[in-house]
C-alpha cells in the first residue's frame, strides 16, 4: 500500500537537487543493490545532512509465540517521530535514527531499550512518492537499567550490588546488554534492507495503516543472541534480565524472532544538525526523568483483532523471584 497524494499536496522544501538515486543503475527498483556504497557510521556525517523525513507513525510487529501454530502476532505504534531518515540535497542517506524506549517492569524498575544504528547507506528520492527510498542498515539492540530503576526496592538492591562489586552489570549504556541482529533467515549477514512499501510478510490491521502519510517503508530484522561479556556472572545475570524483558514485552527480542516495522513518513523537512546530534540524549533524559517519550506516547500493544496484549503477571513474578534468588546466592551471604 502506497499513500495517495491528497488534493492539498504538501510541497517539498526548497533546495532539493536529487540525482543520487539515479547515479547507479543498480540502485533502481524492483531490487535495489546498494552494495557498491560503503556502510557509513551513523554519526560521522551529521554536518552533511540537509533534509529529513520523520516517521510520524512507526508501526512495529512481532510474533508473541514464535514457532506456534498460532503465533499471535502483536502490533504496536511507538512514539511519533521516534525514527527518521536524514540525507543531503542530492538524496544520499547519511544517518538514520532508530527507536529508543523506556520499559517499566513492576517491582523491578525501568529499562532503557535502544536500537543503535551502527551503519547505514542508501538514497531518498523526494519527488517520487512511490519509489521514494532504499537503504541498508546494521543495528545493535542495547538494554540497560534506567537510573529510575533504583526507585523500587529491588532496584535499590541491584544498584547497591552493582556499585559494591564493580562488575560490568547493565546499569549504564556503556555496560548495556547487547543484542545482535541480522538479515531475515541469514544469520551471517548483519546488513539488512529498508525498502519502499509495507511489509509483505504479514497483513496489517487497519489501525496500523496510515494512508495520509507522505510515504511508507518497511524493515525486517531477525534477533540474534546477546553478546557475552568477559564475566560469566554478568552473562548469567544478563540472560535472566533478557528473559524477564521478553516475558513483559511478548518476546519482542527473543532470539530468532523477526521484528518488523512499517515506517510511515511525514513529508520532507529540513535538518537542524545540532538537534540531530543531541536527539538520542534528549530522548534518554526524558525517559530517565519523566519516564515517557518526549514526543508523546504511542499505542498499546494489541493483536490483529484489537485485543490488548497483556503479559502474564504470574510468569513475570516467577522470573523476578528467580532473579532475587540468583542475587542472594551470588552476593548475599
Amino acid at each position: 500500500m502506497i499513500p495517495q497524494q491528497s488534493s492539498l499536496d504538501v510541497q517539498i522544501p526548497p533546495g532539493w537537487i536529487g540525482g543520487f538515486a539515479q547515479s547507479n543503475p543498480q540502485f533502481a527498483y524492483p531490487n535495489p543493490d546498494l552494495s557498491s556504497l560503503p556502510m557509513l557510521d551513523n554519526m560521522d556525517n551529521i554536518d552533511l545532512l540537509k533534509r529529513q523525513q520523520g516517521v510520524e507513525w512507526p508501526e512495529f510487529s512481532w510474533e508473541t509465540e514464535m514457532g506456534k501454530k498460532d503465533p499471535k502476532r502483536c502490533f504496536v505504534m511507538f512514539s511519533p517521530y521516534i525514527s527518521r531518515i536524514g540525507y543531503d540535497d542530492f538524496g544520499r542517506v547519511y544517518s538514520i535514527i532508530c527507536p529508543q524506549q523506556g520499559t517499566y517492569i513492576p517491582d523491578m524498575g525501568t529499562l532503557n531499550v535502544e536500537v543503535t544504528v551502527t551503519g547505514q547507506r542508501g538514497w531518498v528520492d523526494e519527488p517520487n512518492r512511490e519509489y521514494n527510498l532504499a537503504a541498508d542498515m546494521t543495528v545493535e539492540g542495547k538494554i540497560w537499567f534506567s537510573p529510575s530503576a533504583n526507585q523500587s526496592t529491588l532496584g535499590k538492591i541491584l544498584w547497591a550490588i552493582f556499585s559494591k562489586n564493580g562488575l560490568p552489570f547493565p546499569s549504564s549504556k556503556a555496560n548495556a546488554i547487547r543484542v545482535t541482529t541480522h538479515e531475515y533467515q541469514n544469520p551471517g549477514q548483519p546488513i539488512f534492507p529498508v525498502r519502499r512499501g509495507e511489509s509483505t510478510l504479514f497483513k496489517s490491521p487497519e489501525f496500523a495503516k496510515h494512508p495520509e502519510a507522505w510515504g511508507v517503508g518497511n524493515v525486517e530484522v531477525q534477533i540474534g543472541p546477546i553478546q557475552n561479556t568477559s564475566n560469566g556472572i554478568v552473562d548469567d545475570f544478563n540472560r535472566l534480565v533478557m528473559e524477564l524483558f521478553n516475558l513483559s514485552s511478548g518476546n519482542m527480542l527473543q532470539t530468532g524472532n523477526l521484528l518488523s516495522w512499517n515506517v510511515w513518513f511525514k513529508e520532507p523537512g529540513l535538518v537542524n544538525t545540532e538537534e540531530w546530534k543531541t536527539h538520542a540524549e534528549r530522548w534518554r533524559e526524558s525517559i530517565d526523568v519523566e519516564h515517557k517519550s518526549p514526543t508523546g506516547p504511542g499505542s498499546t500493544p494489541k493483536f490483529f483483532d484489537g485485543t490488548p496484549f497483556n503479559p502474564v503477571k504470574e510468569l513475570i513474578d516467577e522470573k523476578i523471584k528467580e532473579i532475587v534468588d540468583w542475587l542472594i546466592h551470588h552476593f548475599i551471604k
